[in-house]
């Protein structure tokens, strides 16, 4: 490995200060949340999977090409509200899409999924997750995609958006208990008074700590009170991916756009890159990432896992070389998907360990 992970780190955010304006203390705590678990760090260290997945698995990173979310974990799942008011379900984050192999998003979540079950007991054994990944995956890579609608279909996953949305109070005097602040650049500003519905009364604007991937980007929200209730937007800075670092590629934007514009989805229609430096979106009970907490405790963990599967099918093959990713799959053996997430799970937990020691150690 050409670099341990703290060196790795700090050439990262290095670059990502050329990029966008960087929060320290928010930096502060995403180095702490590193040191706290395996899988907080696997969320927050994309940059490092994007430095070793070619280089711990090179018969896999040799597989077609598709367009990837790139940092895909199983928190990167959630529901949002379409043009028709319709619940859809579904990947959520974008921040690293990215030209990768189609084995990239399946081992990163497998590898996911390894970890939450070890930490928190979600309860799927990897063979199992691996397996019901493949599966949903393979039908839709074989059969018509289609994307998740929560309205006559998949119960299951309508129970689990039920469950994600908790208690809206509890969300809404989270939103309201964030930070007020006028130190915002007026563009930002603009964009979220102007996203907001026109006849929104008076809008409180304040900062927002969220993720752990961009935790460290500049984040705003502007919450204000519409016909008794509230609403609310959010714009956080966007950033061309970690594999624009990891691999010295320079000169590629930030890919929300068309990675969007190509997957089979039923469009989020507050979901927008504006001036290709700010995504901004609605915040609300049921637009929002199932936690994993949620996902655990679900009605059919093995149908999740499924879905997630064929959600990835979805992104990847709007406009994807469908053809050869079947030919591809069809010449793998059962067992690749667990082997090479089991390897990426040793890796991730051996850069976990030496980022721990580190940072312990100041």
């Amino acid at each position: 490995m050409s670099q341990d992970i703290v060196a790795a780190t700090q050439s990262y955010e290095e670059w990502l200060a050329t990029q966008v304006e960087i929060v320290a203390k928010d930096i502060a705590t995403k180095h702490a949340n590193m040191a706290n678990s395996p899988f907080l760090f696997l969320r927050a260290t994309y940059y490092r999977w994007a430095q070793t997945f070619p280089e711990v698995c090179p018969k896999i990173s040799v597989a077609p090409k598709v367009l990837a979310v790139g940092d895909l974990h199983c928190e990167n799942f959630g529901t949002w509200r379409d043009a028709e008011g319709r619940l859809a379900w579904g990947v959520n984050d974008f921040d690293e899409a990215w030209d990768l192999p189609y084995t990239h998003d399946l081992v990163r979540l497998a590898t996911s999924l390894r970890l939450a079950t070890a930490e928190d007991g979600f309860g799927l054994a990897a063979e199992d997750a691996c397996a019901d990944l493949l599966d949903g995956y393979t039908k839709a890579v074989r059969s018509k995609r289609a994307a998740f609608v929560l309205e006559e279909r998949h119960a299951h996953l309508r129970a689990l958006a039920e469950m994600n949305r908790g208690n809206s109070a509890a969300f809404w005097k989270k939103m309201t208990a964030q930070p007020a602040t006028d130190d915002i650049p007026e563009d930002v500003r603009f964009l979220l008074l102007d996203a907001l519905p026109k006849k929104a009364g008076e809008v409180r604007l304040s900062t927002r700590v969220a993720g752990q991937g961009s935790l460290g980007r500049q984040r705003f929200v502007a919450v204000a009170e519409l016909d008794g209730g509230l609403v609310a937007r959010e714009a956080k800075a966007a950033a061309p991916s970690a594999c624009s670092w990891a691999t010295s590629v320079t000169g590629v934007p930030p890919l929300y756009e068309r990675i969007l514009g190509e997957a089979v989805r039923c469009p989020d229609p507050f979901y927008a890159l504006e001036q290709g430096r700010w995504v901004v979106r609605r915040l609300a009970p049921a637009c929002s990432r199932i936690e994993l907490d949620t996902a655990r405790r679900g009605p059919d963990r093995r149908k999740l896992v499924v879905s997630m599967g064929a959600e990835i099918a979805n992104v990847h093959f709007g406009k994807g070389p469908l053809d050869a990713v079947a030919a591809d799959l069809a010449e793998r053996s059962s067992s690749w998907l667990v082997k090479a997430s089991g390897k990426m799970e040793d890796q991730v937990r051996a850069d976990w360990k030496d980022w721990r020691r580190a940072f312990k150690g100041k």
